[in-house]
């Protein structure tokens, strides 16, 4: 399932999402080890893909409209995951040579669309408390401050603070 469309403009660049598959897990573990994330690894991945909602597993590549190619290299992912009626976002990275190009924002844009489809009311995320930069990516999506869970992460030991968004639905 393709979930295409422009979602960011760097020159002529696009990002063209869609939904994760097993044949994609080996660069997502890359992506994971190179942004600091909690580790999964490639069996977690694996698992999830078995057992979620696989429209909540999204890779984001860069699209060139001018060659009209996509690139085969995934730029970035997201992983969430519905309980009830809350989305819980697990892990988004992005590779450290697309970051501020908009990937991130677009993956989390789609995610949020997606949780509002599937009829959740609220998003939950955690994020490193000396993360500032993601801090203010969840914020431009619509993400406050609720909470802190002390010495959550390891690698280095770090606080998380819990985010929220509400995802009203579209009438």
């Amino acid at each position: 399932m393709s979930l295409a469309g422009p979602a960011y403009s760097d020159s002529s660049d696009a990002v063209r999402i869609s939904t994760m598959t097993e044949h994609d897990l080996l660069e997502v573990v890359e992506i994971e080890e190179h942004s600091g994330l909690s580790r999964w690894g490639w069996a977690a991945y694996y698992a999830e893909l078995q057992a979620s909602n696989r429209e909540l597993m999204l890779v984001a590549r860069v699209l060139r409209p001018l060659e009209q190619v996509t690139t085969d290299q995934i730029a970035g992912y997201i992983v969430a995951r519905l309980a009830a009626n809350e989305l819980h976002i697990n892990n988004v990275a992005v590779r450290v040579e697309y970051r501020r190009r908009g990937i991130g924002s677009a993956l989390l844009t789609r995610i949020l669309e997606q949780g509002r489809r599937l009829d959740a009311t609220e998003a939950f995320l955690e994020v490193r408390a000396g993360n500032s930069l993601a801090q203010a990516l969840y914020e431009k999506c619509g993400f406050t401050s609720v909470g802190r869970r002390s010495n959550y992460y390891s690698a280095p030991l770090e606080d998380a603070l819990i985010m929220t968004a509400q995802l009203k639905r579209n009438a």
